[in-house]
């Protein structure tokens, strides 16, 4: 049972104790029946008694509120809950509920009361409607003198909280009571008034009951619908959007066409529209369609588009028209003659919310006039420094304005956005003139238009817009994909905000945005749209996409009845390379779709007319997955099966692939030769040269399964364009990797061949060869290599997402042999390539391979899938790779000596070596300065603050870049290089405020002991090159275990060297050395702080 704590009034409090609002226990109530409980009667708003089913007959069905009544006779005997008969509001069935309770009291002893809801759509089954409704609970009083007792509540029904009320509306005694002014003759008068928005998740007919329609919500985009139904509304902007030429745009880029569509759409349509082509139309992914943005970005973003579009058509200027008013901004001197101004367009002003009770005093503080004097005072030239008022007043309104209420605005105390719900009055008819410069032509004033609401907080909410649409006064809510019409009070009164007492409105729900129209202007702005307005070659357009997407819809709905054939022929064979006829994954079909229930003979006549071929020039042969795992051709019985359904011959396969037997257009041939399913063999040949190694298809032959080998002999010679008595050696392509050679010719093909069947491959060659000059002397040799070949994908792993290239190679390749075939391809040595598996969990670069590692292309593949595309990444070297793999990768950073520069270096010392062989590869690298000392050194760098300076001889395997630790390598200064005993280097570094908010670069420093703190100054800002102004703002700090201790510098501070040594706390045994912090602004730019939530809106087309 749900609670909401609700506070009674005085009146309450004489009947019952304090209460609270919930949802009744009791689940799928059935309308009661006569159990002593008496006649149920309904009184309908006017409180005559009638019967149900003429009013439910007279009433409005789809009304958005009404009153009724519920009579309980004999209430005192009353055990069980009790319904009304139903009233419909909305369409929905509204009951009372009435019912015993007992509670506890405050004294914990139970107490009988009466339980009181009201339910919505109690009997529904669906779990997807829902609405929200305001109403008054009333006991309605039998005796002069007593008022009804009445509570209120505010719900959003739904299936799972389908009704709400009172579990303890009144004290049972009380009730029964005659003193007390609620029981007559043992009966009670409930009444209920109830006011209720259309529902979501039901049949709801918008354009039935308001003539409009609304928008489909894509996740988040109820922002954007309010807009577009406000644009929509504004006729002459519509009428202006149509004339837009968009004849050769692409449909699924033009955000012009999109528009179009969408208008085009809520004109004519009757169920809700779409605007998934229209965000797609503005470059948006998903995600975008799934964050609420600002509405006025969205308007002013949208309306710049549309304007762009407009250039150089009949209807450019639409929008300035339309939307544009003119603002003066001015400086006026108040003792000299002397005033600035400057005229500047406006699209939509934004009016402050904050302590402004009224529209009226929000324009009133917009054009207040700010006094400029003090040290505030206007520089006006040749009068020096002036007092003077500086403002805006208005030049001119447009005829459509726009107002954003500042609803939402940043509060310093949280750090965030917060949303402001005062309240703030808008009318319904507005006049401006009094903050105008002048008078313009027709008076200021205006006609409240559209207003747009957003209900929720900071973080999120829904947004809806009441729109006005002739500006006749009659209003309509239009709420994503539901349209009501609604009151005026509603639309304006029920959205100034400030209602936290009401609990018939929505907390939190209050106008951000207003369109008011011109009066004067208003009969051409809201001028009806016909359908003459719209261009017929854009109506053409839009109907021919609703016709094309129905026709795919009725496909998609229809497609478990369709089946498709794929079709190959024999030049689907023709240069085939591999294993079998052809390659599945590269051959190109012919696919025709086909019922599943057309006959083998139908499918025949399809393919006839579309090959142009007569039927009995054609014969199918059904492509078989055979259980060694060929695909190879395999006889149909056309006698038995002609008039059999496909789908069946196929056995169930979809797609199902079949060869086309075709006659050869050379032969002069009118019909397929026959063939004879218990006698004949369909055969295939292949020609194998081993001098360019490639395999020629040499076309079919049907057989006699007694004929022997050799008889073939004349036939393959002839095909193959050699002599007839060229001495042949003819092969059995088994499977992949299995190739029989046929010995003995003179037996019958079905000794000779491996279980003779249809489909059969014979590769051949000739036997005059010499094995000794050929890498692949024989069929054999040629399908061993093949059967071991591979396609890898080279992708550069400094190239982010690179394609790469692929390159076929044998699975037997050792490293070498695939470093050499790499290299060749990209033109470099291959002892300047690195190779990397590729990582088994996800597409990226995995381990390096050492150039002596000693496994086969087979062993590096082995992670990958069958059909996986197999990846290798490599990348290109500046030293080889037999010298790489004995040195260590160290990244570090690069200074110059001016602390300006910072440049990453990667260096490649010996593994086992020290700092000073890492400092004697970086001096190769990089440009020392001319009158720097030569030597170099590496400094350990942590939060932007120099951690210490790692000596030459410590080894590199103990150096471990990690976290904010980085490693940075400068020249040391010469007159660094050798220190006295009353010298010491400090390390310095930049902070902004709070010591460990350090940023920049950090510096060493030499200091001498007793100089004078100014002098450390000059030498600072000398090292940093910074001006005397800038400089003056700094700071400076000795900083100590995270304390600062600021240097007085009016007090000639003299350098203490023990301020700077290490001060070792107790229990210590690593003391934190203090360093010399510069305080001051950061000036390197931020990164930005915005989330995900808070992009700018973009349309990209």
């Amino acid at each position: 049972m749900n609670h909401i704590s609700n506070s009674m009034n005085d009146k309450e409090n004489q009947h019952s104790e304090t209460e609270e609002m919930d949802t009744r226990e009791d689940e799928n109530i059935q309308p009661p029946t006569d159990k002593g409980g008496g006649e149920v009667k309904v009184y309908n708003g006017d409180g005559t008694s009638t019967t149900q089913e003429e009013t439910m007959e007279e009433e409005d069905e789809a009304r958005s509120e009404a009153v009724f009544r519920f009579v309980v006779p004999s209430f005192s005997r009353l055990k069980e809950q009790l319904l009304s008969a139903p009233t419909y509001v909305r369409n929905l069935p509204w009951k009372i509920m009435v019912m015993p309770r007992t509670n506890q009291g405050q004294d914990r002893q139970p107490t009988k009361s009466v339980g009181f809801f009201l339910q919505c759509n109690g009997e529904s089954e669906s779990s997807t409607w829902s609405c929200n409704a305001s109403a008054e609970l009333r006991l309605i009083s039998q005796k002069d003198g007593v008022e009804h007792f009445t509570r209120k509540i505010q719900h959003l029904f739904y299936s799972k909280e389908n009704d709400w009320g009172f579990s303890h509306f009144m004290a049972w005694n009380d009730v029964l009571d005659p003193e007390k002014g609620f029981i007559k003759d043992d009966t009670i008068i409930l009444e209920v008034w109830v006011c209720a928005d259309a529902p979501h998740g039901v049949s709801w007919d918008s354009k039935k009951h308001t003539g409009y329609v609304g928008l489909k919500n894509q996740g988040a985009t109820c922002y954007m619908n309010s807009l577009l139904q406000t644009l929509f509304f504004t006729n002459q902007l519509r009428k202006a959007v149509y004339q837009m030429p968009t004849e050769s745009d692409d449909s699924s880029k033009s955000v012009a066409l999109a528009l179009q569509r969408v208008f085009y759409e809520l004109q004519f349509s009757d169920k809700p529209v779409g605007t998934k082509k229209l965000t797609k139309s503005f470059g948006w992914e998903t995600l975008d369609s799934f964050m609420q943005h600002d509405v006025q970005e969205l308007c002013r973003v949208l309306l710049d588009n549309m304007e762009s579009k407009m250039k150089g058509t009949c209807v450019e200027g639409t929008i300035p028209r339309l939307f544009e008013g003119k603002m003066i901004s001015f400086i006026r001197c108040k003792h000299v003659d002397y005033t600035s101004s400057r005229e500047e367009p406006f699209y939509d002003i934004q009016m402050n919310v904050k302590g402004k009770k009224t529209i009226n005093k929000s324009f009133k503080d917009y054009v207040a006039v700010e006094t400029l004097d003090g040290e505030n005072k206007y520089d006006a030239g040749e009068y020096g420094l002036q007092e003077a008022e500086k403002g805006i007043i208005f030049a001119s309104f447009p005829p459509v304005l726009h107002l954003h209420l500042l609803r939402f605005q940043y509060d310093p105390l949280t750090d965030t956005n917060i949303k402001i719900n005062d309240r703030f009055e808008f009318p319904e008819k507005l006049s401006l003139d009094e903050f105008l410069q002048k008078p313009e032509t027709t008076p200021a004033t205006y006609t409240l238009h559209a207003v747009l609401v957003h209900s929720g907080d900071n973080h999120g909410g829904h947004y809806v817009v009441f729109i006005n649409p002739k500006g006749d006064g009659k209003w309509c809510k239009f709420d994503d994909d539901v349209v009501s019409r609604c009151t005026k009070q509603e639309a304006i009164d029920h959205n100034f905000g400030g209602h936290e007492d009401d609990i018939t409105v929505k907390h939190c729900t209050n106008a951000y945005m207003l369109v008011y129209i011109r009066d004067s202007i208003i009969p051409e702005v809201l001028q009806p749209v016909a359908e003459n307005d719209i261009p017929e070659q854009l109506v053409e357009r839009l109907q021919e996409e609703k016709r094309q997407e129905a026709q795919r819809r009725k496909e998609r709905n229809e497609a478990h009845l369709y089946m498709n054939v794929q079709v190959l022929t024999e030049d689907s064979f023709n240069g085939h390379q591999g294993n079998d006829l052809f390659d599945s994954e590269r051959t190109s079909y012919r696919t025709f779709k086909v019922k599943k229930v057309a006959t083998l003979k139908g499918l025949m006549e399809t393919l006839s007319e579309q090959m142009n071929y007569p039927i009995n020039m054609i014969r199918p042969w059904p492509m078989t997955l055979r259980t060694n795992q060929t695909y190879r051709p395999a006889a149909v019985d056309l006698e038995t099966d002609i008039n059999k359904p496909i789908i069946d011959i196929a056995d169930n396969a979809n797609p199902w692939m079949l060869f086309l037997e075709t006659v050869d257009p050379d032969s002069g041939a009118d019909c397929l030769p026959e063939f004879d399913k218990e006698s004949d063999v369909l055969l295939f040949f292949k020609l194998y040269d081993p001098r360019n190694k490639r395999i020629s298809y040499c076309g079919h032959m049907y057989m006699p399964i007694t004929a022997k080998a050799k008889e073939l002999v004349s036939e393959l010679n002839h095909r193959a364009g050699f002599p007839l008595d060229t001495e042949l050696m003819l092969y059995e392509e088994v499977k992949p990797n299995m190739v029989e050679k046929i010995e003995d010719l003179d037996l019958p093909l079905e000794n000779v061949l491996e279980e003779l069947m249809d489909g059969d491959i014979i590769v051949f060659q000739r036997s005059d060869i010499n094995p000794d000059e050929l890498e692949l002397p024989t069929v054999k040799d040629y399908f061993r290599d093949l059967f071991y070949r591979v396609e890898v994908t080279f992708c550069d792993k400094t190239i982010p997402n690179d394609p790469g290239f692929t390159m076929e190679l044998s699975l037997k390749m050792n490293y070498d042999q695939m470093a050499n075939a790499v290299a060749q391809r990209l033109e470099t040595d291959p002892y300047l390539l690195q190779f990397f598996k590729a990582q088994s969990y996800r597409d990226g670069p995995g381990n390096a391979l050492r150039c002596t590692y000693e496994g086969t292309l087979k062993d590096l593949l082995v992670t990958f899938k069958p059909r996986q595309p197999k990846k290798i990444y490599y990348q290109q070297l500046s030293i080889k790779i037999n010298e790489l793999e004995n040195k260590k990768q160290f990244k570090c950073v690069w200074v110059n000596s001016k602390l300006k520069e910072e440049t990453e270096l990667v260096l490649y010392p010996n593994k086992n070596g020290c700092v000073a062989d890492l400092l004697d590869e970086a001096k190769k690298m990089v440009d020392l300065s001319d009158d720097g000392s030569g030597k170099l050194r590496l400094l350990e760098v942590i939060s932007y603050k120099i951690f210490l300076i790692q000596r030459e001889d410590v080894q590199l395997e103990c150096l471990n870049p990690a976290g904010t630790k980085t490693y940075r390598i400068e020249e040391i200064p010469k007159d660094e290089l050798h220190l006295e005993d009353d010298e010491l280097l400090v390390p310095c570094a930049h902070f902004h405020k709070e010591v460990f908010s350090t940023f920049g670069v950090p510096f060493l420093l030499r200091i001498k002991h007793k100089e004078p703190f100014t002098k450390v100054r000059e030498r600072i800002q000398k090292k940093l090159d910074i001006p005397d102004k800038e400089f003056e703002k700094y700071k400076f700090a000795i900083v100590v275990m995270g304390q600062p201790q600021y240097i007085n510098e009016d007090a000639e501070y003299l350098v203490n060297l023990q301020d700077f040594l290490p001060h070792p706390p107790q229990g210590s045994s690593l003391p934190p050395k203090p360093w010399l912090g510069l305080e001051h602004i950061n000036k390197a730019p931020k990164r930005s702080r915005c989330n995900y939530l808070e992009k700018a809106i973009k349309i990209h087309n």
